[in-house]
């Protein structure tokens, strides 16, 4: 298995979450990786690690999902891997709960979100974004039921 993270989708990646998708809620599971030194598009100074730029992201997103009916669920530190192999482990993850595909293609065409991402492109070395629904096969802990 190739494992290759990266800071946008492509094109098929694209198309493919555009359609319409499960018709229940989703959750998407963010593995992270920051750059050791934030890099800004528009090429400003700062003194931010990619860790901090991230972290403004990551609290203006929190409002950007409450726009769309979503919330944030989880997250953490990586610290180790306890199955499979990689060649370099992740930094951090994140869930967040949208009520559906739509909604998060809301979010992320929302003009206010988009300034918000700058931080995110700033801080991400790369990421893996994984859509999960929730699952009949296991107990789940209801307080993740949306």
């Amino acid at each position: 298995m190739n494992v290759e993270n990266a800071v946008v989708p492509n094109h098929e990646q694209m198309k493919s979450f555009s359609e319409q998708g499960p018709d229940q809620a989703i959750y998407m599971v963010n593995l992270i990786k920051y750059k050791e030194k934030a890099e800004y598009p528009d090429g400003r100074t700062t003194n931010l690690s990619g860790a901090e730029a991230y972290a403004l992201y990551g609290e203006a997103v929190i409002g950007h999902l409450a726009k769309v009916g979503g919330r944030p669920v989880f997250s953490g530190e990586v610290t180790q891997l306890t199955l499979g192999a990689v060649e370099e482990l992740w930094d951090d993850i994140a869930i967040a709960m949208y009520p559906n595909r739509k909604a998060m293609m809301t979010m992320m065409m929302d003009a206010d979100f988009q300034q918000s991402s700058i931080h995110r492109t700033a801080g991400l070395e790369g990421q893996l974004n994984i859509e999960t629904v929730a699952s009949t096969k296991l107990a789940l802990n209801p307080e993740m039921d949306p």
